[in-house]
């Protein structure tokens, strides 16, 4: 991979993969209890209009393979190396916020539309997802990147971007934003992506409750006023350290929020 798509990695991005969920976002500007040390308050600050990081505690700072240098106590050469491996990088998925302007020249959406291709039917599927209930909440996309045409699973966030699936694609067509489905009713249920509340649906498909998904662990404090006037929050996070974490903030968002993954398995 060369230097300059490495370099467009999101640190966001690599912070949630890492396990790493912002306490706080203001604006461009993404605030994380260090990663680099112990601290009680957050002052590791990430600017994500230049994709640069600078640690208040410890004055460090610098670009994503910097802070990879850093965490990992690695050589430059063998950031590159991790980097590269990446599951998340700048050619696949969208900043949050859709702030990588490179995205929003290579995925553009040419079309939204019920499911029809069999491909995707059949996607969905082998996801263990009926197709009555991927009707009910997705659609077919037809999108551009690089002058190829392309179809995906669409759901739809709440600034009116989508978040795309295939057999080959995880992504997003920017905005990046969470999805509220709202039904009136004072229980609250979150998931992490929309797979996850698509199975959900599948198993309970009587249910009434209101919804969010994050769409983005990273996009996690943007609920915080949200939540507030739920009398029941449910949290079916996943189940790894970047999931067991973000449950924890969400805690100090609402200390009484039930963590459903638990309770399903009771």
């Amino acid at each position: 991979m060369e230097i300059q798509y490495i370099k467009q990695i999101a640190i966001t991005d690599y912070l949630q993969q890492q396990g790493y969920a912002p306490a706080r976002v203001q604006g461009i500007h993404y605030w994380y209890y260090s990663p680099l040390r112990n601290e009680r308050t957050p002052s590791f600050k990430v600017n994500t209009e230049r994709n640069q990081w600078y640690d208040f505690g410890s004055g460090e700072y610098g670009d994503i393979i910097d802070l990879v240098c850093a965490l990992h106590r690695c050589t430059i050469s063998e950031a590159i190396r991790l980097l590269s491996g990446a599951k998340q990088v700048a050619h696949q998925d969208f900043s949050f916020g859709g702030e990588r302007k490179i995205y929003e020249r290579k995925l553009e959406i040419l079309s939204a539309q019920p499911l029809s291709n069999p491909y995707l039917l059949r996607y969905i599927v082998e996801r263990g997802i009926p197709l009555c209930i991927a009707n009910r909440f997705c659609s077919e996309i037809r999108y551009n990147n690089t002058n190829r045409t392309y179809y995906a699973i669409g759901f739809s966030n709440d600034a009116g971007g989508w978040e795309i699936r295939s057999p080959y694609f995880k992504g997003c067509i920017a905005p990046k934003a969470i999805t509220t489905i709202s039904k009136g009713t004072d229980i609250l249920q979150i998931f992490e992506g929309f797979m996850d509340f698509l199975s959900w649906q599948t198993l309970n498909p009587s249910s009434t409750c209101d919804t969010i998904v994050l769409n983005s662990l990273a996009l996690l404090p943007r609920i915080q006023e949200k939540i507030k006037s739920y009398k029941q929050v449910e949290s079916f996070l996943d189940n790894d350290d970047a999931g067991r974490k973000s449950f924890e903030v969400l805690k100090h968002f609402c200390p009484s929020i039930i963590d459903g993954g638990k309770a399903t398995l009771i």
